[in-house]
């Protein structure tokens, strides 16, 4: 298992997933990009994240499914979402299921690398409540 925490950005909106992969490795994380949960599901990285940044809204299977599909799978990993159209419906429905933050676009870098460094000091593998 890699040192150095393995952050994986989830979203459809390049601009975005780009942004704030930019943003995470000039931390000295190592972060991978993806434009869909499916593609992060096949990708090898995914046994790897230490934390999952994703979109709520994407094409085909949402953030928010995507968590619970890993959840479903036994799969622990942290997620902080975001999102630009903020439903306080999905909002409960993400933390419920574990998730560490929920950010509504446009949000403030801090409070993104707050959320982040909560979430990677939890050894991989403790469920979160």
């Amino acid at each position: 298992m890699a040192t150095v925490p393995v952050i994986s950005v989830i979203d459809d909106d390049a601009s975005v997933r780009m942004a704030i992969k930019n943003l995470l490795k000039s931390l000295g994380y190592i972060v991978h990009a993806f434009p869909s949960a499916e593609a992060f599901l096949v990708s090898p990285q995914l046994d790897e994240t230490w934390c999952a940044i994703a979109d709520v809204r994407m094409p085909e299977m949402s953030g928010v499914d995507l968590q619970a599909h890993l959840r479903s799978q036994g799969n622990s990993v942290p997620f902080i979402f975001i999102t630009a159209v903020p439903d306080e419906s999905v909002r409960k429905r993400a933390l419920k299921d574990g998730a560490k933050c929920f950010l509504s676009k446009p949000f403030d870098e801090s409070v993104l690398i707050k959320c982040l460094n909560t979430s990677v000091q939890r050894p991989r593998g403790i469920a979160i409540s």
